[in-house]
């Protein structure tokens, strides 16, 4: 498992007291934010919208170096790092830093790498104008550079995102007028707006005036930290603050007036923001109100005057009386609106600092997708650019950040969350930061770039990391996630799979063996007596008998499966493990079973050998394990008698056999040695193929049934896919899990020795290569999730007691996936790369089933997860079958039916009435379309043989055998009456015919 330390390496910083103080309660906004979790849906992709942007980002001052080089002026952050070097509380400075202003193009170059749609950087307000003056001469030096830089990205076509000011004030402006704390700035900053606007908007779409105002208001003027280091009253954060807005605003009216008519750009300024939760989790009222209260204190301190209603947020206010400065009327007016997008900062500075100042017991997370998501609710659905979004590494971390790759796809998961599921308008993404720089306060103690710079090497080399490479991959692949339209053929099996079906032999129906005749009050008390001295004739036993296998069968068919894969129970078929110990009563029952099966129009799959881990048996007869199971060859040849006996008995009903479930996992059950596990798999493979044989030299011709063994095969992921030594730990576990034992069935008798060390080799004589060849129809797999895997570091962190690990990694779960209760991660494109590795290995020459796919899922009815899993694992089994060619004949849900509580069953457990969950219709309609047809055209039906499944009555009759004697046994008697009362009316009308002529001859004697 991969741990994020870095999630809760935050640092604590003071501010004044009031800014957060309490002692006056304003109600916030009411939000069900806190009060409704969003949505976790379980969705592996979703449509982006058209145009998104995917982009890096830096920032002058930490990446440019060149201090003092071709004119530029100092700057407050190149003072304040040089006056802490000379008092000795800093030794690093910025003055070379990455030297981005030498190396551009290297920069432009590491851009194009990653195949971003835009760079956003920064302006060094001081490299431009060196006293700050923007009516006063440019150098000429620092405005080349941009247009070189600008214009090189724009013939590459890439847009350029450029920010005015990051907290890197030109020193005389400090100096001069008291930098932000002085009003006069708001004009100062406009005309040097004005200036850029002029000079670079040609070329620049979108603009952003300042870069998280918030902590140069906290850091720069308040807490001290940041340059220029004031630590004054506590008035002076807020006033800061106020001067930054009209700035912005300044600027924006600017270049809406005398701009935007023909440069047709965008202007926002980007504002930081944290997200917290709520005091012990506990979502009371009071409790949202607080975190409500939060965030109006950071993000929207800032984002309510522009965004919202051109004032400060009411809690803001009342919370800091006397000290925040107040918007005049005009004002209001003249602030707000003055964004054309909202752009979005989400990194670790805003939180250090919000950590330190949640005074209210609330919890700070990296949750980007609760932030965007309080955006759209709290300023009427903006739309949205992240800016900054990123975090950082330990000083000592290389090009192999490993947790960088995670953190940073989780940033993307929610932000792919926020627009597919919360509809959040989102147009762009910038992942922080482009290259190792001087990271401000931190100076180079930690890391955040995308690109590797050793700080020790004059060259500065770019190195990319594998966060690099992963973003990269990220961009390129973002759209290759699209369902497709297809169906299957029409002899795919649709399955469903079960473990062991327990014999259940009550409920019983004791009608028609029963010997008595009974009469019902017959002294009027009700009751029900045998009548003595009268035995009647019964029938024989027939499966009817048995309640449950109706019931079970019933569940079967409702779900539409072509075919239904359960296992014989052995321990309790044959007891002993001796055929001399059959229960024949258990025999009859499993016959019936599957009778009943067949009669349904469902093809039976029987597993002989189920592992079941919950008993201490493992599922063995217990005079079996008690010799030591399957590392005693007694165990394999009692299983070629037992095998021998169910084809015998059952091979007429059965046209589909799974020797063995899962050996592979079977065998790590044996903790002993190396050698115990080794001998178990031996004798596992063994018992399957002389079980195979047999089949195929007594049974096939007259049954022409096929002969497999089900193996577990999850896929596996290097945990970083881009390091050499974790994709050689996918390759080797996947040998292990896999290889080592098909390779003998399909690859020539053994494994490839080369693959794995000596160790992972199971070991077969010549004789038991010869055997084992061949001896396999089908490849069963069990398929559910995909995991994470790099080299195994004995006693590390990750693996403080590794045991009986023969494989030799260190295994995973890729927590940025969405996951059940159990853990298990959804991946569905998993399944697809795992049946593309089958099909490179061995061929097309030998089919695959997939014998089990499932996951666990709580909902007692709307299955949203199962679903979910169900749709997209047979949307990627589809993308395997029809563009990849994979030789794919079926694909098996897991399971029928829960036993207790809700987990992997399709039907609730028997105690909650069987009942259908979603995913059953789900299925069905699947099933019913073989696949994902396009609308306008389902392609032709079917032809099905079964014509039990095509009369919905006579299905429903012959659920009931007693309805079915009933409807026969009021036939017969409504067939007497009606011929009985024709007969009786033939006779009367022949009757009055005789007294009829008689009459008429007696009449005509008279006469």
């Amino acid at each position: 498992m991969l741990c994020f330390h870095a999630y809760v390496c935050l640092l604590s910083l003071t501010l004044p007291l009031s800014l957060w103080s309490t002692a006056e309660c304003v109600l916030g906004k009411p939000h069900r934010l806190w009060l409704q979790p969003l949505i976790q849906s379980h969705f592996q992709s979703g449509s982006l919208p058209s145009g998104f942007l995917w982009g890096v980002a830096s920032s002058a001052f930490p990446t440019e170096g060149s201090w003092d080089a071709d004119g530029k002026g100092e700057s407050v952050w190149d003072r304040f790092t040089h006056r802490s070097s000379i008092d000795g509380a800093r030794v690093d400075t910025a003055d070379v830093a990455s030297d981005s202003y030498v190396q551009w193009k290297e920069d432009v170059k590491s851009v194009q790498y990653l195949g971003v749609n835009f760079y956003a950087f920064s302006l060094s307000w001081a490299r431009i104008f060196p006293d700050g003056n923007a009516t006063s001469e440019p150098n000429h030096a620092g405005v080349e550079h941009y247009l070189r830089l600008i214009r090189k990205l724009k013939e590459l076509g890439v847009e350029p995102v450029v920010t005015l000011h990051h907290w890197d004030l030109p020193q005389t402006l400090q100096e001069r007028f008291g930098g932000w704390l002085n009003p006069n700035m708001a004009d100062i900053f406009a005309e040097y707006a004005a200036f850029c606007f002029r000079t670079f908007g040609g070329d620049v779409q979108y603009w952003l005036t300042l870069h998280n105002p918030f902590l140069l208001a906290i850091q720069g003027y308040g807490t001290g930290a940041h340059a220029p280091g004031v630590t004054g009253e506590p008035a002076d954060p807020f006033i800061a603050a106020h001067n930054l807005i009209r700035a912005h605003a300044k600027a924006w009216h600017i270049y809406d007036k005398q701009f935007r008519a023909h440069q047709h750009g965008q202007v926002s300024i980007t504002l930081g923001s944290q997200w917290v939760e709520p005091f012990h989790g506990h979502a009371t009222s009071a409790n949202v109100e607080l975190c409500q209260k939060s965030m109006e204190a950071v993000i929207g301190w800032f984002a309510e005057p522009i965004h919202g209603s051109g004032d400060y947020p009411a809690s803001l206010k009342a919370s800091n009386r006397g000290v925040i400065p107040e918007f005049s009327l005009e004002e209001r007016i003249w602030v707000k609106g003055t964004a054309d997008f909202f752009s979005l900062a989400f990194g670790p500075e805003t939180m250090r600092v919000v950590k330190g100042l949640a005074w209210f017991g609330q919890k700070v997370t990296p949750d980007l997708r609760s932030v965007l998501v309080w955006i759209q609710q709290e300023y009427d659905d903006p739309r949205v650019l992240v800016a900054e979004s990123g975090w950082f590494s330990n000083a000592s971390v290389g090009v192999d950040d490993t947790v960088a790759i995670y953190v940073l796809k989780t940033f993307i998961m929610q932000v792919l969350q926020a627009i597919s599921i919360d509809s959040v308008k989102v147009f762009g993404y910038a992942a922080w930061s482009l290259v190792d720089g001087f990271e401000w306060n931190h100076g180079y103690t930690i890391r955040k770039g995308l690109f590797y710079i050793d700080f020790s090497q004059p060259q500065r080399r770019r190195l990319p990391k594998t966060s690099a490479h992963f973003y990269r991959q990220i961009i390129l692949s973002i759209n290759d996630t699209q369902n497709i339209n297809g169906q299957f053929p029409c002899d795919f099996q649709f399955g469903v799979a079960d473990s062991i079906l327990q014999v259940h032999l009550h409920p019983f129906s004791p009608q028609f063996i029963d010997r008595h005749l009974y009469r019902w009050n017959y002294s009027g008390d009700g009751a029900l007596k045998p009548v003595t001295g009268i035995v009647l004739h019964t029938r024989p036993a027939q499966c009817t008998d048995f309640l449950y296998i109706q019931h079970h069968v019933i569940l079967v068919k409702a779900t539409a499966a072509s075919h239904y894969r359960f296992a014989l129970d052995w321990s309790q078929l044959v007891p002993s493990g001796d055929l001399s110990s059959v229960d024949p009563e258990k025999l009859r029952f499993y016959r019936c079973v599957l009778s009943e099966i067949r009669r349904m129009g469902i093809q039976p799959v029987v597993t002989l050998y189920h592992p079941n881990y919950s008993s201490p048996t493992l599922g063995l007869p217990d005079p079996l394990y008690a010799n030591g199971g399957w590392r005693n060859d007694s165990t394999l040849e009692a299983f070629i008698k037992y095998a021998v006996f169910c084809y015998r008995e059952f091979g007429a009903l059965v046209p589909t056999w799974i020797t063995i479930n899962e050996p592979n996992r079977l065998m790590e059950t044996y903790g002993g040695t190396t050698e115990d596990r080794r001998t178990a798999a031996r004798h596992l493979l063994l018992a399957h193929a002389k079980a195979w044989h047999i089949y195929d030299a007594r049974f096939r011709q007259k049954h022409r049934g096929m002969v497999s063994f089900a193996l577990h095969a999850d896929w596996v992921e290097p945990t970083n896919p881009f390091l050499e030594s974790h994709k050689s730990a996918a390759q080797h576990f996947l040998f292990f899990e896999l290889g080592r034992f098909l390779d003998p069935f399909i690859g020539g008798g053994d494994s490839d020795i080369q693959e794995g060390n000596v160790r992972s080799l199971i070991g077969f004589t010549d004789d038991e290569r010869e055997e084992l060849k061949a001896a396999l129809d089908f490849i069963a797999l069990n398929h559910f999730t995909t995991r994470l895997v790099s080299p195994l570091h004995p006693q590390s962190p990750q693996n403080p007691n590794p045991q009986n690990q023969d494989h030799g990694c260190s295994l995973g779960r890729d927590k940025t996936l969405p996951s059940s209760k159990m853990e298990q991660a959804v991946v569905p494109w998993g399944l697809r790369r795992m049946l593309g590795w089958m099909k490179n290995r061995y061929g097309n020459g030998i089919p695959i089933i997939i014998t089990a796919s499932g996951i666990d899922d709580q909902a007692a009815y709307d299955d949203q997860l199962r679903q979910s899993y169900i749709r997209n694992y047979l949307q990627e089994a589809l993308k395997a079958y029809e563009l990849d060619g994979v030789n794919l004949k079926g694909f098996y849900v897991w399971k029928l039916q829960d036993r207790h509580d809700p987990q992997f069953g399709l039907f609730k457990s028997a105690d909650h009435d069987s009942q259908p969950k979603a995913s059953v219709n789900l299925y069905r309609d699947i099933i019913r379309d073989r696949g994902f047809p396009p609308a306008v055209d389902r392609g032709p039906s079917c032809q099905h043989k079964d014509s039990s499944a095509s009369c919905g009555i006579c299905m429903q009759i012959a659920e009931n055998k007693s309805l079915l004697f009933f409807s026969v046994c009021l036939s017969v008697i409504l067939s007497f009456i009606i011929i009985n009362t024709i007969c009786v009316v033939r006779k009367r009308r022949r009757t009055a015919q005789r007294l009829c002529t008689r009459h008429k001859t007696t009449a005509h004697l008279h006469h």
